[in-house]
């Protein structure tokens, strides 16, 4: 789940990610880091959050990495398609005023 709050030309993205299964670790990559998979913190419920710092007026494709094996999308977030045959998740900050 994705919480976005606006703060003029940029918004504090927040975003959360309950696996379904215990897993040890998970990452996030999307278009902002040039797809590098950055650790996102463990929480005591077993979810995994982040929080970034984005342009408003562009939209972001991103996918969640659990375990540094398998590439999953945020259930609560858009989904667009990739050059590889499969789906990215969408963050819509097109469109985000302060």
């Amino acid at each position: 789940m994705v919480t976005i709050t606006p703060k003029g030309a940029k918004a504090w993205v927040t975003f959360n990610f309950k696996p379904d299964h215990a897993v040890d670790h998970v990452a996030i990559a999307g278009d902002w880091n040039d797809w590098e998979p950055e650790p996102m913190r463990p929480k005591k419920d077993g979810s995994f959050y982040i929080r970034k710092y984005l342009l408003t007026g562009s939209n972001y494709q991103f996918r969640y990495l659990v375990d540094d094996k398998k590439w999953v999308n945020d259930d609560h977030a858009p989904r667009v398609h990739n050059p590889y045959g499969t789906e990215n998740s969408l963050l819509e900050l097109e469109t985000v005023v302060a």
